[in-house]
């Protein structure tokens, strides 16, 4: 196992500031869903992010891609990190509270885990791995709650919705691995939002109608925070992450996104969760712990054990 980046502290303070962009759009998106419909507010999310970040590979000069099997690449890549995940999880939104969403989103890592498993050979389930993994689908369990998982009213719905969307995002990583390395993250992002662009446009015309150019300025607001800010700027502030600390120190973001996402739909809209969605919540973050190993690795050393 390939030992964790020491973090440092500008490396901290972005990893931060890239929980609370993220954070934040749980926020956001449940606020521009009080006026348009949830396929027009994903439809905007991937527009503009797409806009801006050809703006920054412009900016950049970074050369495009010119196989065709590249942008058939993006287009996957857009429906499987955009628009299937983007659509659940804001559907979700409709009928269950941000804060829960945000705590049904960390299961990210634990499907991502799975996914890998079952895909790469150099990414087998190993004992710790599968801990972590059995600890983070008890910890979806509590947060849904049991009695709930037989039921197929709106709210269970909604967080087998949510759910599902983290399950499409474990698939996007894995096909980004097998289809875009080599790419500059830039480009593979403008692409792959491009993709999804050309995907949610058409469909949010046909299902809701051209969008309304008059919107309320809490709307304008809420749009152009979760796209420009929460979608393009966080996808060039994660690749920064990802260069200064490593994968594996990025899930400590996943750690610190529903802390956010809890507290501002506290302040913000009020909301208040059950016990079980804490709960839920500490046990999923029990999971990621065990599955990112240093805690384990420490207390072994600080044992005298190899």
């Amino acid at each position: 196992m390939t030992p964790q980046k020491s973090l440092s502290g500008r490396a901290w303070a972005e990893l931060f500031l890239l929980a609370l962009l993220w954070g934040a759009s749980f926020l956001s998106i449940r606020i521009a869903l009080d006026e348009i419909g949830f396929v027009t507010t994903v439809a905007h999310r991937v527009f503009w992010a797409a806009l801006v970040l050809w703006g920054a590979v412009w900016w950049l000069r970074l050369p495009l891609p010119r196989s065709p099997r590249i942008w058939a690449a993006f287009l996957v890549m857009g429906l499987l990190n955009n628009v299937i995940p983007f659509s659940l999880m804001t559907w979700g939104q409709l009928h269950i509270e941000t804060g829960l969403t945000s705590i049904l989103n960390a299961a990210t890592a634990i499907f991502g885990v799975l996914v890998a498993a079952v895909i790469f050979a150099d990414e087998r389930l190993t004992p710790r791995r599968a801990l972590g993994v059995g600890l983070g689908f008890l910890g979806v369990a509590t947060a849904i709650g049991l009695e709930n998982l037989t039921k197929f009213d709106l709210r269970s719905l909604a967080q087998l919705a949510v759910l599902g969307g983290t399950l499409s995002y474990a698939l996007a990583a894995s096909w980004a691995r097998a289809m875009l390395s080599g790419l500059a993250p830039q480009v593979a992002a403008a692409g792959m939002l491009t993709g999804s662009a050309l995907v949610m446009l058409p469909a949010a015309i046909a299902l809701e109608g051209w969008p309304d150019p008059d919107l309320a300025p809490r709307t304008i607001g809420a749009i152009a925070y979760y796209a420009i800010a929460a979608t393009a700027l966080a996808y060039l502030l994660y690749y920064r992450v990802l260069a200064m600390a490593g994968s594996g120190n990025l899930m400590l973001c996943t750690l610190l996104i529903a802390p956010v996402a809890i507290v501002l739909g506290a302040v913000v809209l009020g909301e208040t969760l059950q016990p079980q969605a804490f709960a839920g919540f500490g046990l999923l973050a029990l999971g990621l712990i065990v599955l990112d190993g240093r805690l384990g690795a420490r207390l072994r050393r600080m044992r005298g054990l190899p």
